[in-house]
């Protein structure tokens, strides 16, 4: 397998990626992809969805190679959240 090496920076990956997904793809994703994976070629503009975000970048894999691919989780500004959510108490 061939790692493709970044071409741009983090910010203008970004927002390659953010504009891409805004303006061609959110408009005429349906309520059934709420939570889905769309992974991007912020180069062409090629995406693939699916709830799992392997098979979704196998796919745009196998027909563009070389892509940039920009990850995002639809119904959300981003495709992982990190950080520590409400803590529990053990008693």
């Amino acid at each position: 397998m061939t790692i493709s090496e970044p071409r741009y920076s983090k910010e203008e990956f970004a927002r390659r990626g953010d504009e891409i997904y805004e303006r061609a793809i959110r408009p005429h994703l349906e309520a059934s992809n709420e939570g889905k994976f769309v992974v991007i070629d912020i180069e062409t503009g090629a995406y693939e969805i699916d709830a799992d975000e392997l098979v979704a970048s196998d796919r745009l894999l196998a027909r563009h190679p070389d892509a940039q691919i920009w990850l995002r989780r639809v119904g959300s500004r981003y495709a992982r959240r990190c950080g520590a959510g409400p803590r529990l108490r053990v008693a």
